[in-house]
């Protein structure tokens, strides 16, 4: 029996989150195939797992339609850099983490050429743009999917698809522990009162728009409920010296803690969070904090997302549930008006709010499959599917 060369694997990660899964990812399928080998871009967790980053990837780490535009040129001779590459030199499976924009570039190319294709997190074509699920038909073999309510949309569109769960709700406790996050902050809190996280988000564009709106709306909270406790976490120390700014802008309002960083445990010390809609409200589902999610962004965004958004919630828990659970606000909505009686439902009803932490228990344990190892496991039999080896 001829002895089995080493797998080799192309993997791109375009930003921090995607070298998180990569990692994992890595992890995982050098524990089914102690001998393979990775080159491709990835980050520094990617490279302690040992693989060969052929460019920063900090190159590909462009956020913004001008920012875009401005590195095009670059962007482009890095994906023509990496099919050369593979195509001179073919990988057994090329992983393409995220990064759609750049990533199916790279699939389509490579898929034609005969190479197996996986893309891990699918492109959220199932919310907008969905003539984009032909460009994935046609550029991958496999894809991995970290939520459940996609699988249905791919299967219908003949695209190869595999629900592994989410990472963070492997990464985070099924069973929060408030107390111990209270003192992590050094914050006290009266044995009947109550505490409010407040995440604008996590840019200064969100920051900007979202900032004195919930600060107005902790004021409104406040005067209804004068025990109140608010904590906000700072992404950045320009992030923080802006919420102080807006801080001195809202007189009466006190009992305000500001924190760097700290985004998760400030979740997890409260009894209810206000936060901007994006990954901050998987995040407090998994740490079952009952929420009122906001989205605001510019006139033009608006007005396009309307017209071609085609789910009735942006709010992920309410995506993942497949119903109304929790309440979101968008634009002229996202006003302390709405949002303050939203929250002050949450603070003062406590069967809604175990009502809601049940619902996110659930649905973590929907999420918790160990993703990394299914991840794996899935790429492992196209591998084998592929070179026709024995499990």
């Amino acid at each position: 029996m001829p002895e089995r060369r080493s797998l080799r694997v192309g993997i791109i990660a375009g930003e921090v989150s995607g070298d998180y899964l990569g990692a994992g990812l890595m992890r995982e399928l050098q524990a089914l195939e102690p001998e393979i080998q990775f080159e491709g871009i990835g980050g520094e967790r990617m490279l302690e797992q040992g693989m060969t980053s052929h460019h920063p990837m900090e190159s590909l780490s462009v956020m913004g339609l001008f920012e875009v535009l401005k590195h095009l040129p670059g962007l482009l001779r890095i994906r023509a850099d990496l099919v050369q590459r593979f195509l001179q030199n073919p990988p057994d499976v090329f992983i393409g983490i995220d990064a759609p924009d750049f990533n199916l570039g790279v699939e389509s190319r490579l898929k034609a050429a005969g190479i197996p294709t996986v893309h891990y997190v699918s492109p959220t074509v199932w919310a907008w743009r969905q003539g984009r699920v032909k460009t994935i038909r046609r550029a991958v073999d496999l894809l991995l999917s970290i939520f459940p309510f996609e699988v249905e949309f791919f299967q219908r569109h003949a695209v190869p698809v595999t629900f592994v769960g989410h990472p963070l709700a492997d990464e985070i406790p099924l069973e929060p522990d408030q107390i111990a996050a209270r003192q992590a902050l050094e914050i006290v809190v009266e044995p009947d009162g109550m505490l409010v996280a407040l995440l604008p988000g996590s840019r200064m564009s969100e920051v900007t728009k979202l900032g004195p709106v919930f600060l107005q709306t902790a004021r409104w909270l406040q005067e209804r409920q004068p025990g109140l406790v608010f904590v906000i976490p700072c992404a950045t120390d320009r992030i923080r010296q802006a919420m102080e700014e807006q801080l001195a802008a809202e007189p009466g309002l006190d009992n305000v803690h500001l924190y760097r960083g700290q985004s998760r445990l400030c979740m997890e010390a409260s009894n209810a969070v206000l936060l901007a809609s994006g990954t901050a409200t998987l995040e407090a589902m998994l740490y079952k904090r009952p929420m009122v999610a906001a989205y605001r962004v510019s006139g033009m965004t608006a007005w396009l997302a309307r017209r071609l958004v085609k789910v009735p919630h942006f709010a992920m828990p309410n995506l993942i549930a497949g119903r109304h659970l929790i309440e979101e606000f968008a634009q002229e909505q996202a006003v302390p008006e709405q949002l303050g009686p939203a929250m002050l439902r949450l603070l003062e009803q406590s069967e809604t709010r175990a009502d809601l932490r049940q619902a996110f228990a659930d649905m973590h344990r929907q999420l918790r499959l160990d993703a990394s190892r299914q991840a794996a496991l899935a790429v492992h039999q196209l591998l084998l599917s592929a070179r026709k080896l024995p499990a």
